[in-house]
């Protein structure tokens, strides 16, 4: 599945439409062309020697047919500085389970002669900016028309995943040890969820692996999708606490909706407060604690370790949009989720225990109560409001992050290109590649067996 684990996704787990994927439907047309000149130049036994007529050319000689020719084919990004890569598995899937040109003979067998080398998804690639300096994540070695329909797939799949791995992972280096909610889901279609999901975990993944380098001990850093679609590849589940939409049910009465939703969701779904309704967080955030600490407090007593996790308040949430001053502020301060709004919210949430009419051993718990609720922030969060955040000390302990991890600009384009770079002839490895390209190589391609795909 990763670099991290040695283990390759397969067909079975990612369910990839091979069969229509195999007849071209998602392929540009020039690749069927190929195949189909190809083929035709095989069934009238074709040689190079004989298709170059009196044109003299360095193949003039080759008694090989033109129609069967074995190349190899190098696929290779050139996201500068680096990309995080995902999507290899799928490629390899798609090898494995749709080359072969339909209607031939040998179709459901053709992938049995392709030779295959791949780098595990999560390996990093580094370009230079240089096209001749390529380090490709696979190489493809066979019968051409077998497969060169699958390349627009194959980098439709590297590309996706590998955009959304890096940038998520560029965003979780900006967060550090702080957890990065994936919310992007309503940004695109629900089919391309599942390897969009996966991209979010591969980095996941990475950023833990360099934490822990980094720590000299593991570090544990978890995958959070929202919707159960993105975990479909590595076996994750969405979670969510409360949208706008409850609180408007509520008539607008966030401690009153977040009450319902503390007797009758599951222990194990954290109590967060979406605070920023009536676009007064710190007046919502209290109303929330006075409704759940009394009935806390109450289970304490009585010893009942369900209902306080019931009545633990986890965190509380701010979404305030971009175009509005929350009430606890002053009109000299930025609008939105800002620094100032945050630290207000802290501020309230530290101080909340102070306004209770208890004794001293009650006001002791509820300090420790108000000291583990947490701050979530969303809204047009990205790697530059993050860093932003992170640079100036904010007292955030997570970040909710969406469509920013979709973007695909001239930073953060991540394209990759399929180059047939050498034919075999006379039994012999040839250079074939376009001027400005040539054989690249990578010291994290390893042999690929596809009979376990």
């Amino acid at each position: 599945m990763t670099l991290f684990d040695g283990n390759r996704l397969t067909q079975d787990v990612m369910t990839l439409p091979v069969e229509a994927i195999r007849r071209g439907q998602f392929s540009d047309k020039y690749f069927e062309n190929i195949v189909t000149i190809l083929a035709g130049l095989s069934d009238r036994g074709t040689t190079f020697g004989s298709s170059v007529g009196d044109r003299a050319t360095r193949f003039a000689a080759v008694d090989e047919q033109v129609g069967d020719v074995v190349v190899e084919a190098q696929v290779f990004n050139r996201r500068l500085p680096y990309a995080l890569v995902g999507g290899v598995d799928a490629a390899l899937a798609l090898l494995r389970h749709a080359s072969g040109v339909p209607g031939r003979p040998d179709c459901d067998d053709a992938w049995r002669s392709l030779e295959v080398e791949a780098v595990h998804d999560g390996t990093i690639t580094e370009y230079d900016g240089q096209p001749e300096n390529v380090h490709p994540v696979m190489r493809i070695r066979g019968r051409y028309r077998d497969f060169a329909v699958l390349e627009t797939p194959i980098l439709g799949y590297l590309t996706r995943v590998s955009r959304t791995a890096t940038n998520t992972l560029n965003v979780l280096r900006a967060a550090g040890t702080k957890p990065v909610l994936y919310f992007p889901a309503r940004f695109d279609l629900p089919e391309v969820q599942a390897a969009d999901g996966y991209g979010y975990w591969l980095a996941v993944q990475r950023h833990a692996f360099e934490m822990s380098q980094q720590a000299g001990h593991p570090v544990e850093y978890r995958a959070r999708v929202s919707t159960d679609a993105q975990g479909q590849w590595w076996g994750g589940s969405g979670g969510g606490t409360v949208p706008h939409a409850l609180i408007a049910a509520f008539l607008g009465d966030t401690a009153a909706a977040m009450v319902a939703f503390a007797e009758h969701v599951a222990l194990d779904v954290p109590r967060i407060v979406l605070a920023d309704f009536n676009n007064d967080v710190l007046q919502a955030t209290r109303d929330t604690l006075n409704a759940y600490w009394p009935r806390y407090y109450a289970a304490l007593r009585a010893g009942d370790g369900d209902r306080q996790a019931r009545w633990t308040l986890t965190g509380v949430r701010i979404d305030t949009a971009g175009n509005l001053l929350d009430a606890s502020l002053t009109d000299d301060t930025d609008k939105g989720v800002s620094a100032a709004l945050v630290r207000a919210t802290r501020r309230a949430i530290d101080e909340w225990p102070d306004t209770l009419a208890v004794g001293d051993a009650e006001l002791d718990v509820a300090r420790h109560y108000a000291a583990a609720v947490q701050i979530i922030v969303t809204g047009g969060f990205n790697i530059e409001r993050i860093t932003a955040f992170e640079s100036d000390g904010v007292p955030v302990d997570m970040y909710g992050v969406g469509s920013s991890l979709m973007t695909n600009d001239k930073t953060t384009n991540t394209d990759f290109t399929m180059d047939v770079v050498r034919a075999n002839l006379n039994g012999r490895w040839v250079d074939v590649a376009k001027v400005g390209r040539r054989a690249g190589s990578h010291r994290g391609l390893q042999a690929v067996d596809l009979s376990e795909l």
